[in-house]
């Protein structure tokens, strides 16, 4: 495990601990959370810790040829109960991402701080959300990291039911069509799995986020 200075700089992913962390400090600067996404690596510490930086092994993602759409989710898709925005409202989606409690976590890992940063990433064109509406309100959503050929998931919410997945649904056919290699969902869950994700070796992660394939 490393600890960070005020250098930009992160150590190759394979020197990583076994739980996955594979640093302590730094910042949330916009130059090193680019450098950190394009590493392989991303931020994930609660309020009152140092920032902790991973690079999990093996990695959640989802091929987005696998994504798995239920039945009774097409009926809801069909019935066009919910309207789907992009990058309209990022600060909004994040918040309500902090906002939301999770099973088995006191706390949240969105600090303050986290959402400053990240919506200085929006700012630059780097981290994007999707919104869900229903009826003029804002009901769901996501955010993420988009490197331009894999999009890092970050965080979703739902204040109606199924607002999230119809959010995820909409993300992965607008990834598909400009013609994105993967969507990356760091950890694994069975919420994601239902949703098609699978886990991969870091290192078959590491080769598409360079490129070399």
């Amino acid at each position: 495990m490393f600890y960070l200075t005020e250098e930009l700089f992160f150590p190759p992913v394979h020197l990583a601990h076994s739980s996955g962390i594979i640093g302590l400090g730094g910042d949330l600067s916009p130059e090193r959370l680019q450098l950190a996404y394009n590493s392989g690596i991303f931020p994930w510490f609660e309020d009152g810790e140092p920032i902790t930086w991973w690079s999990p092994n093996p990695r959640m993602v989802l091929f987005l040829d696998e994504l798995i759409v239920s039945k009774s989710m097409r009926n809801i898709l069909n019935r066009k109960l919910f309207k789907v925005t992009f990058n309209q409202n990022f600060r909004e989606v994040i918040s309500n991402c902090q906002k939301v409690k999770r099973e088995g976590q006191n706390g949240t890992w969105i600090t303050d701080d986290m959402i400053e940063a990240y919506c200085k990433l929006h700012d630059l064109g780097m981290a994007k959300s999707v919104e869900v509406w229903q009826e003029d309100q804002l009901v769901g959503g996501l955010y993420g990291v988009d490197l331009g050929h894999v999009f890092c998931g970050e965080s979703m919410f739902s204040l109606v039911s199924n607002a999230s997945k119809v959010a995820f649904i909409a993300l992965v056919e607008k990834l598909k069509k400009e013609h994105y290699k993967l969507l990356d969902c760091q950890v694994y869950n069975e919420h994601l799995e239902s949703l098609g994700c699978r886990e991969i070796e870091r290192e078959e992660f590491m080769t598409i986020l360079k490129k070399d394939i």
